[in-house]
């Protein structure tokens, strides 16, 4: 069933200044060019006045600073995006999520030995082993998998099939998109005189700390012995993989095929785009940035932009950059100077 919200309440719900009619109707949203008279959009960029001038919306977020026409709905805020997505997760979110199913399905498997919080949803055909224990208000989508001795904090979203090895903790409010796998086994092998690789167990677990949210199909792997950990607040993107006994600190950002081979430690507020590398045992001081495909191969302990394999300061980066798309010339005028430099040796009068 589709919601309906007054804009009187989604201007109390998201602290938005209302400009227009508070009883107008709103049951969706779109953007400018498509939205109609019951749905809300947003203006970011104040380029894009004339598509707002023209759109059929029924209110627009918008910036204080940006003139209203008259005779239209406004809710100005300093942060029309984000006021736009709040209203779209109140509008959208809950039925979306919603598959119908309330408690405990009966077709999941749930080990006798399991301690489930009081609002959980679990899906069907979810497994869960023994020693188990799941917070308040957590959500368990089909067919996801939970190890034995696993511990889940409440307010967890687990999305159909994903998986949670033996012992790893997660804490509150932490979503696993599907396919995410946490605490896999870390890839270490000993290799014998004969050249057989003998696996390495790994005996350790994955500690995933308050609001942090896994992508699709992204791995993280347990630690050999101690723990791997992920700190509070980090988002990762899909197709991650990060090895055993890596430490990311507080509130990173970590976008779609990176790699973060073992022992790695980065500190807060580190970003990384996409398809970057970092070697093993290295570290990444707070404030770090990283470009799409920067290779880290050694520790960097200075706040700041790194690009390029392996990473520099973004500034040389992109000096190198311009000097390369510039070789072409300077191989020329290098052979110019060679056969000017050889007519000078063969004029040259001889002692």
């Amino acid at each position: 069933m589709t919601k309906k919200f007054t804009l009187k309440d989604l201007a109390e719900l998201t602290g938005a200044t209302l400009v227009g009619n508070p009883e107008h109707c709103i049951t969706g949203v779109d953007a400018l060019e498509n939205a109609g008279s019951q749905d809300v959009s947003f203006l970011a960029n104040p380029r894009y006045r004339e598509h707002m001038k023209n759109s059929l919306a029924g209110a627009v977020c918008i910036a204080p600073d940006i003139e209203l026409p008259s005779g239209r709905n406004f809710l100005v805020s300093d942060n029309p995006s984000l006021t736009f997505q709040n209203i779209a997760k109140i509008l959208l979110q809950a039925s979306q999520r919603d598959t119908g199913f309330k408690g405990i399905h009966p077709t999941a498997v749930i080990h006798p030995d399991t301690t489930i919080g009081s609002d959980v949803n679990i899906g069907p055909y979810v497994v869960i082993d023994q020693g188990t224990t799941i917070g308040n208000r957590t959500q368990i989508y089909a067919h996801v998998s939970i190890g034995p001795g696993v511990t889940i904090g409440e307010e967890c979203i687990l999305y159909p099939h994903s998986l949670i090895r033996e012992g790893c903790l997660l804490g509150h409010r932490v979503i696993l998109q599907s396919g995410a796998v946490i605490g896999s086994c870390g890839f270490g092998y000993a290799t014998s005189p004969t050249g057989k690789h003998i696996k390495l167990e790994q005996l350790g677990i994955v500690v995933i700390e308050d609001d942090v949210e896994i992508g699709a199909n992204t791995t993280i792997d347990r630690a050999r012995f101690k723990e791997t950990r992920i700190g509070q607040g980090t988002k990762i993107d899909n197709l991650v993989q990060i090895g055993h006994n890596v430490m990311l600190g507080a509130d990173n950002l970590i976008v779609s095929q990176t790699g973060i081979a073992g022992s790695a430690k980065t500190g807060r507020h580190v970003i990384m785009g996409g398809q970057a590398g970092v070697v093993g045992h290295v570290e990444i001081a707070d404030g770090v940035m990283i470009a799409t495909r920067g290779g880290v191969s050694k520790t960097i302990n200075k706040a700041g932009k790194y690009a390029g394999g392996p990473t520099m300061p973004l500034a040389d980066y992109n000096r190198q950059q311009v000097q390369l798309r510039k070789i072409g010339e300077y191989v020329k005028m290098i052979e110019e100077l060679q056969e000017r430099l050889k007519k000078l040796e063969e004029n040259s009068p001889t002692c």
